[in-house]
């Protein structure tokens, strides 16, 4: 159960992550979730791809566990 979880909370860190940068270079101007962070564009594109990579990682890692233990 706790992979699963994992794996939930990976994939979502995933698509905020990609979506908020996909949005943030489209819009220089549409920051999403990352509105109330200083620093402009540059700091809240890296902090949106650190969010991907890191859901992308938790979900790889969650998914070979629960394949492991006989969930996937």
């Amino acid at each position: 159960m706790r992979h699963t979880t994992a794996l939930v909370i990976g994939m979502l860190l995933l698509v905020l992550g990609a979506q908020g940068a996909i949005r943030l270079l489209a819009d220089h101007g549409d920051a999403g979730l990352l509105a109330w962070l200083p620093g402009g564009f540059a700091v809240r594109l890296a902090c949106y791809a650190a969010a991907a990579v890191a859901g992308a990682s938790l979900a790889g890692w969650a998914s070979k566990r629960a394949k492991r233990s006989g969930r996937g």
